[in-house]
């Protein structure tokens, strides 16, 4: 990570604001057609699958899908290549993809280790583990992990931020990326809809409820620590020439060891410092938008001093 800035975006002038914040819409509109594809898409799916999954996981996945293929003719578009993207060189990749995992590491491990100073984190000793139980646990836990953040990262990391890049500041992009990315986090409904009651509208009122999820108040702690991980990302991409690698790698990390944590760990409801973390995954919370912080005003001190 010695490499210089070398990700370019356009700063624009205060006359191009206007356009420039309805610019920052578009990736909505496009989520928004993502979302009522889904809808439509997954309630044919149901009529094959029937009640072997929950109506709303599937329409879940196939959003996923459709943002994942949205990618490609956003890139014919924008006219963004595959390095424009953030992908290197595949030798130059795979070596991103264990400096981030390490990255990843050290940045997160301490908030686990405080987590269980505090005793926010008490050891689950209810689970007999053995050595080949935990090395299975272990190695599917990254496998999840990985196919995580090559879903998410090129959406949000890689199209989202370069797109939005060609019209607004590095920070404006960075910041604007990320609240996308926190938000669609919680953009979900707990609602299940009895395979027999599905139509074709039944997709449509999930949505709405989903929507209606991002103004609950419980969960703005989780929000804000994940708008942190966001910038945090963001930063890191737009400081190394396609380092895609290092975002996939670090996101890779830091996915594995909340899994490895809550098979691990069990959160104390009783614990004094339970504030520290939210009720989304027990562990990001106000303590991880701190960490994270501190962790970036850190990086930008040793820029300026260097």
């Amino acid at each position: 990570m010695t490499e210089k800035p070398a990700y370019q975006f356009t700063v624009f002038s205060p006359l191009s604001s206007v356009i420039s914040l309805l610019y920052a819409l578009v990736p909505l509109l496009v989520l928004l057609a993502a979302l009522s594809l889904a809808c439509i898409v997954s309630y044919f799916i149901m009529q094959g699958i029937s009640d072997q999954f929950p109506f709303r996981r599937v329409i879940s996945k196939s959003t996923q899908l459709f943002l994942v293929l949205s990618i490609f003719p956003a890139m014919a578009y924008l006219k963004i290549g595959k390095e424009g993207l953030g992908f290197a060189a595949r030798p130059v990749f795979f070596k991103q993809l264990l400096q981030g995992f390490g990255l990843g590491f050290i940045t997160l491990m301490p908030v686990f280790i405080m987590l269980y100073v505090l005793q926010i984190n008490i050891i689950d000793e209810s689970q007999s583990w053995t050595v080949g139980l935990l090395a299975k646990k272990m190695l599917l836990s990254l496998l999840l992990a990985l196919i995580i953040s090559l879903i998410e990262e090129p959406i949000f990391r890689g199209i989202l931020l370069a797109g939005l890049g060609k019209k607004l500041p590095v920070m404006a992009a960075i910041l604007i990326s990320s609240i996308y990315y926190a938000a669609l986090h919680f953009l979900n409904t707990k609602t299940d809809i009895p395979v027999q009651d599905i139509n074709l509208f039944s997709g449509f009122k999930l949505l709405g409820e989903a929507f209606a999820n991002l103004i609950n108040p419980d969960i703005l702690s989780a929000f804000f620590a994940l708008l942190m991980v966001g910038i945090f990302l963001g930063i890191l991409r737009t400081r190394v020439k396609a380092g895609l690698g290092l975002c996939i790698g670090c996101h890779t990390c830091w996915v594995w060891q909340i899994k490895m944590s809550k098979s691990l760990f069990n959160t104390d409801q009783s614990s004094e410092y339970l504030y520290l973390v939210s009720s989304y995954d027990g562990v990001i919370g106000p303590l991880v938008t701190g960490w994270l912080m501190f962790a970036i005003a850190g990086y930008f001190v040793y820029q300026r001093i260097n």
